[in-house]
């Protein structure tokens, strides 16, 4: 018999080295700073979470697509709302047990549910297109392409499903352990290429048309005494930066791998059953323990690390245009400095809502769902600092040049009393003298001798 293990509790017990001597650490306690990133609130919404969606830990979370948002609650209620206003475009009842998405794109919105059955609505207008059964229970968000829609089940299978009708094109497997976490690894679509984690810690690339696989890498493998030591799932969505995959799994590694091949780049040691997030140059990673690490992309080198919000059940990180966004189990959401990790917002969602689901982010936007229902959005926008008006350059002014001055006359000698005289500088054409001075005379010739 298979045993799904919450996370918190999984994480509880190996924090606390299966022993009773041992006292867990509490959560970190959240202190006063700066906060240096003006945030606002836009609009918040309910979606009907209740106590029964927090205990089961679903696979729900927003999905953004064309300045809409869609969300979803286990009662089986599925709205739209506007990005901007918060405003409602649909809301579609389905009544049945959503526990995986939404997921939106290419003008559609799809939802899995706890018995098995995939739905897929149109985004505009919330009518349902068709649905299909896989027959196992569904705890993460698929992902759609023009053609194929790709889902995780809990059996450990890998599904692709006609985007158009629903069909089952094909199913891959992956061994699943004995005892694992709650939950399944989003998968995603690069190149044609479908890609997703399991629970007995391997990464899987398929062909997106075939379902054949390309290549299976082991992130990490099983090692302890214990079955609580011999977790490795992988839980969350792996990222695609051009040719590059990058993956993180719990009590295992983080690592980049070759796209094409699967092969290892680099690895480092590091345990997160929520996930990464990526940019353009660096990734962002929640360690089981709540730090938030950091990493440059080609070589895996730490940029910074923050421990602040240590034990405080973080959310996988989400990347905006101004900071990267974080929650927490007490309805909080902070937001780290890119460069530095340092924390420069944060805002109280709900209280006593815990957030286990990875937020949505779009610009400078971040969206969340509670585990309680609780939909959210709020915009961060750093201060724009006004630049000194420049200084004017003065137009140089010609000033004219005065003409040489001739040399002065040596001044006189303090014992004649006589002042030094000081002649006029002469003309630029000086004009010749009416009675010229004649010239000096020439001394006769001497005479000659007798």
């Amino acid at each position: 018999m298979r045993i799904l293990l919450p996370l918190s509790f999984a994480a509880l017990l190996i924090a606390a080295g299966c022993s009773k001597d041992k006292d867990v650490e509490p959560p970190a306690t959240l202190v006063d700073f700066p906060q240096t990133l003006p945030v606002k609130r836009l609009w918040d919404d309910g979606v009907g979470g209740g106590k029964k969606q927090t205990k089961l830990r679903l696979g729900l979370g927003p999905a953004i697509d064309n300045g809409v948002v869609f969300a979803a609650n286990h009662k089986g209620e599925m709205l739209a709302v506007s990005l901007e206003t918060g405003r409602d475009v649909w809301v579609k009842k389905l009544k049945v047990p959503i526990s995986a998405g939404p997921a939106a794109g290419f003008g559609i919105v799809v939802a899995g549910t706890s018995k098995g059955a995939v739905i897929a609505l149109d985004g505009a207008t919330g009518r349902q297109l068709w649905r299909s059964q896989i027959n196992s229970e569904l705890l993460s968000s698929p992902a759609i392409s023009e053609n194929v829609i790709v889902m995780r089940s809990v059996d450990g299978r890998l599904h692709g499903l006609d985007t158009h009708t629903g069909k089952v094109l094909w199913s891959v497997e992956q061994q699943v352990p004995r005892l694992s976490l709650r939950g399944t690894a989003t998968p995603i679509v690069a190149k044609e290429i479908a890609i997703s984690g399991f629970d007995n810690g391997k990464v899987m690339a398929v062909s997106l048309t075939t379902g054949d696989t390309i290549w299976d890498t082991a992130l990490a493998s099983p090692h302890g005494r214990t079955e609580l030591d011999r977790l490795v799932d992988i839980d969350s969505a792996v990222r695609v930066v051009g040719d590059n995959v990058f993956a993180t799994g719990f009590q295992g590694r983080t690592a980049m791998l070759a796209l094409d091949s699967g092969q290892l780049w680099w690895s480092h040691d590091m345990s997160s059953y929520r996930g990464l997030s990526v940019d353009e140059d660096n990734l962002y990673v929640t360690e089981s323990d709540g730090i938030v690490v950091a990493m440059r992309q080609r070589d895996g080198a730490e940029v910074w690390r923050n421990d602040k919000l240590k034990r405080r059940g973080l959310s996988t990180p989400v990347v905006t245009s101004t900071a990267i966004a974080v929650a927490d189990f007490q309805g909080y959401l902070h937001w780290l400095d890119k460069n530095t990790g340092e924390l420069v917002a944060r805002e109280r969602i709900a209280k006593k809502q815990r957030v286990s689901n990875p937020p949505a982010g779009a610009g400078d936007t971040v969206v969340v769902l509670t585990d309680a229902g609780t939909l959210a959005a709020y915009r961060a926008t750093p201060k724009v600092v006004s630049a000194p008006a420049p200084t004017p350059i003065a137009t140089p002014i010609a000033t004219p040049v005065a003409p040489p001055v001739a040399p002065t006359a040596p001044a006189a000698s303090p014992a004649s009393g006589t002042p030094p005289t000081v002649e006029p500088p002469p003309a630029e054409n000086p004009a010749p003298a009416e009675n010229p001075a004649p010239p000096p005379a020439t001394p006769p010739p001497a005479a000659p001798p007798p």
